[in-house]
């Protein structure tokens, strides 16, 4: 049985896309593909089926993350039944999640930064609108939560 993980921004196509192939390539890096299913997808329907946007690829090119495959979707109710983790990167995503969220779902949405181990903050700032450093900014984040949330399932789900 996999556990699934599933990233949720506002457009998925700079943050949740980031933490999906950060968190992808942990979890590979670790043997654990055939273990946990890794998604991510947008609260807003701006973005469905585009590639993510191209500062972020940059960035994470730089880092040796692969987003090329990825597209935009937009999270749907049906997401909570099939997704164990619903991460939110901001509050104002986890506040649409937790509207969204069926009332007899299993999964509850929280945040990301939650899993850091070297960030004090708890929301992933949205880098659309800013410059090149906070994409890099993101992606630090996003690396530092990726270990501390696979760390935490490998321990609270048994996955050696």
């Amino acid at each position: 049985m996999k556990v699934k993980v599933l990233f949720v921004c506002m457009g998925n196509i700079c943050r949740s896309p980031t933490a999906e192939a950060v968190f992808r390539q942990r979890v590979e890096q670790a043997g654990l593909l055939e273990h946990i299913h890794i998604d991510s997808a947008g609260t807003h329907d701006y973005h469905v089926g585009d590639a993510p946007d191209a500062r972020t690829q940059r960035a994470a090119n730089r880092r040796g993350y692969d987003m090329s495959m990825l597209r935009g979707r937009q999270v749907t109710a049906a997401d909570f039944a099939r997704f164990d983790y619903v991460l939110a990167m901001d509050n104002a995503n986890l506040a649409i999640l937790q509207r969204l969220r069926p009332h007899d779902a299993q999964s509850h949405p929280g945040l990301f930064l939650e899993f850091a181990q070297h960030h004090s903050e708890r929301e992933v700032p949205d880098p659309y609108y800013g410059g090149a450093d906070g994409f890099e900014r993101v992606l630090d984040m996003v690396e530092d939560a990726a270990q501390g949330l696979l760390r935490h399932i490998r321990e609270q789900h048994a996955i050696k």
